[in-house]
This record gives structure tokens, sequence and C-alpha cells, in this order.
């Protein structure tokens, strides 16, 4: 994983003064080969988009 990651919905960045347990709960999707993060508040959010398979102009 990168240090790096920023989610592509609401823009927070990762970082490394987060709880462990709260950088592990990040999300990736790969789409056409672009890899897109997502934090853990808007995976919870979006869980049944990213269940479904939506795509992300539907969420």
């Amino acid at each position: 994983m990168s240090d790096q990651a920023t989610c592509s919905l609401c823009g927070r960045i990762r970082g490394g003064d987060e709880d462990p347990a709260q950088t592990l709960a990040w999300v990736s999707t790969r789409e056409k080969n672009v890899m897109r993060w997502m934090c853990p508040a808007c995976a919870r959010r979006h869980t049944r988009d990213i269940e479904g398979k939506l795509p992300d102009e539907y969420w």
C-alpha cells in the first residue's frame, strides 16, 4: 500500500498518524487499470454500491 493514498470521494489523505486499524480499513478498487482508494467512512457509506459493482457515477 502506498503511504500517500487519497480517498477518491472525499479527498482524505491516509497518513502515518492514523490508528493502524484505520489504516487497514482503507478500500482499494481497480477499474480499467486505474487504482482508486476510499477512506473507511466513504467505504462504509458506499458498501452496497461497491458490492453491487455499480459504476461510480451512480454513487
